[in-house]
């Protein structure tokens, strides 16, 4: 049987988990003093109330090679080949920790590791397509291979509505941030091939960031054939006003979808965007 692995980054549910057979390693928070399991125990509204109400960045803490090979030793025992879509390398250490994992259970020719070279439903779209592969009857190599060529006509594009978060995590400075803030700069940002933060624009204000976001995706143009979201982090009337535009411009898309704690950390509230498959070229 050929199995598919997410860690928490991926945003999907525990119910979708549950329902899709899914494997899932969550990635652990710490906020407020508290700890939590990203996807298991830490709702994503009450994340973003505590991310405003701390003032602190929280941690975030990739999961260990032991928990990876806990996971590894069941597929083991119960002779399984399985398929792992992990966090991009560029942004986290969670692919390395299944690498390490795969040697110590000395099963690595039946663990497949993908770098999303992605964050958040990008990795929900590759997981549900290797579910597709694999009920169509591919082995787990040719499914990472087929997932190897997908990741990079997988996109994400949206809008950051406050710099505040970039500057707690020290992606920016504390000047550039108030400068920005008070120019009411919206960054539109996007993941770049190489699985890293890249930036589309920076936008005046939001209906110039809903602008930018249209005039790429135009020049990326949305594959019918799978499924596309519209999504945000906190607070849902930015992408109200965004999901009319992408109406009216003929831009399907199949739900709207929140972003959990592990990318939240880093956009704060009031982000919105598009996850969606390019066309093949």
């Amino acid at each position: 049987m050929i199995r598919i692995l997410v860690d928490a980054s991926s945003d999907y549910s525990q119910e979708e988990i549950q329902e899709k057979g899914l494997l899932f390693v969550p990635i652990q928070i710490e906020l407020g003093g508290q700890e939590y399991l990203d996807g298991v125990n830490l709702d994503r509204d009450r994340f973003y109330e505590l991310l405003q109400e701390a003032g602190e960045f929280p941690l975030t803490s990739q999961p260990s090679p032991q928990v990876f090979l806990d996971v590894f030793k069941e597929v083991k025992a119960d002779g399984d080949d399985l398929v792992c879509i992990l966090l991009s390398s560029h942004l986290s250490g969670t692919c390395q920790s299944a690498r390490l994992a795969a040697q110590m259970a000395d099963y690595e020719d039946h663990i497949f590791i993908v770098d999303s070279r992605a964050a958040t439903y990008n990795i929900k779209v590759m997981a549900d397509y290797a579910l597709e592969l694999a009920r169509d009857g591919l082995s787990a190599a040719e499914i990472a291979g087929r997932l190897e060529g997908f990741k990079s006509r997988v996109h994400v594009v949206a809008m950051i509505d406050t710099l505040e978060y970039l500057r707690r995590g020290g992606r920016i400075g504390k000047a550039a941030a108030v400068i920005g803030e008070a120019a009411r700069i919206k960054p539109v940002i996007t993941v770049t091939p190489e699985g890293e933060i890249g930036i589309v624009g920076k936008a005046l204000g939001k209906n110039k960031a809903i602008h930018t976001i249209l005039k790429w995706v135009a020049e990326h143009p949305v594959d019918e054939g799978f499924p596309a979201y519209s999504i945000y982090s906190y607070g849902t009337e930015n992408s109200e006003v965004f999901e009319e535009r992408l109406t009216r411009e003929g831009i399907r898309f199949d739900e709207r979808l929140q972003i959990g704690a592990t990318i939240g950390t880093h956009i704060g509230p009031g982000a919105f965007g598009l996850v969606y498959v390019e066309k093949e070229q």
